[in-house]
């Protein structure tokens, strides 16, 4: 079968498209005929071994698929050849098949397209799991969104607003932020041309938002951080910027603020009966047109280095899908 493959540690042009064995399920495993494949930024970090998940070379990157299974190991009984699916596989997805544990695939319904499945699973239940789950977003509250017009950003918009929240879209650029404005965002923040706090303080009146959705990283956090009213919540999802940021405890204790890690990959290990539940609900949603996942590129497999810089470089509105 083709493959990405990960032979040296480096940027995505180190990456070579390369003939493997196809890969054979073992106890409890399923094989997936993988139709598209999303491109996600632990993908660009991995092979930077700049990720918390450090594989041992050679390796095939890619975290999530979508696809249909075409052989079944021992054991495995509520999936079976010719079904559609998508699974978060962690590693191995850039290729024509992977295998997957049966705990981590889930049914694809028939309306909905392989290319959208490919970049909804990790984004939308990255979101939905920190939203609901860790930050405990209600009704009425105000959710701040950095990185706004990124796929998990756009997905967080999307999300806080099902859940009934005020959502201010904060972004580096005028067309993420009408992405983000596109999928009912409420208030835009250009923070490349704008103070983020002193525009945050304007939105609301100098309350401040209950919730930040961070997946950016670097300043923007500290200014975030301080435009949260009494006891929010700062979500931390990842470091897109490239700076892991230091929070200071004392602006945690003044106002009896919540920094909460979100770690959906583990999560989903841990509680596989409790992402089921959360992957139902968010799918039954994109069945029913209540989400609109914006997949903006796709890639064949030999362009995977070329759509993970174009990650990297931040010119990604939404997400970018590769098609093996």
């Amino acid at each position: 079968m083709k493959a990405i493959q990960c032979t040296e540690w480096g940027g995505p042009d180190r990456l070579r498209l390369a003939d493997l064995p196809r890969p054979e399920p073992g106890a409890g495993e399923v094989r997936i005929r993988v139709a598209a494949a999303g491109v996600n930024f632990p993908d660009a970090l991995i092979v930077q071994k700049k990720y918390q998940v450090q594989p041992a070379l050679p390796f095939v990157p890619g975290t999530e698929v979508a696809g249909t299974i075409d052989a079944v190991g021992e054991g495995v009984a509520r999936l079976q050849s010719g079904d559609r699916v998508v699974a978060f596989v962690g590693l191995g997805g850039f290729a024509e098949f992977v295998c997957a544990a049966q705990t981590q695939v889930a049914p694809l319904p028939p309306n909905v397209d392989m290319a959208v499945a490919a970049g909804f699973t990790l984004t939308y239940a990255t979101s939905q799991h920190a939203l609901v789950e860790r930050g405990q977003l209600r009704s009425g509250e105000t959710l701040l969104v950095l990185g706004a017009g990124g796929g998990v950003g756009l997905a967080a918009v999307e999300l806080g607003k099902l859940a009934g929240a005020r959502v201010i879209a904060a972004a580096s650029s005028g067309d993420k932020l009408d992405a983000a404005r596109h999928l009912g965002a409420d208030d835009l923040v250009d923070y490349a041309s704008t103070d983020l706090r002193e525009a945050v303080k304007a939105i609301t009146g100098g309350r401040g938002v209950d919730v930040v959705y961070d997946p950016v990283g670097g300043p923007h956090t500290a200014a975030a951080l301080r435009s949260l009213a009494w006891r929010g919540r700062l979500l931390v999802i990842g470091f897109a910027g490239g700076e892991i940021p230091q929070i200071p405890a004392n602006l945690l204790l003044l106002r009896e603020l919540s920094a909460v890690g979100v770690y959906w990959g583990e999560f989903a290990k841990r509680d596989p009966a409790g992402n089921g539940r959360l992957l139902r609900q968010l799918f039954a949603w994109l069945a029913e047109g209540r989400l609109r996942p914006l997949v903006s590129r796709q890639f064949s497999l030999a362009e995977t280095p070329l759509a993970l810089n174009e990650l990297l470089h931040r010119r990604v509105v939404g997400k970018l899908v590769i098609r093996p």
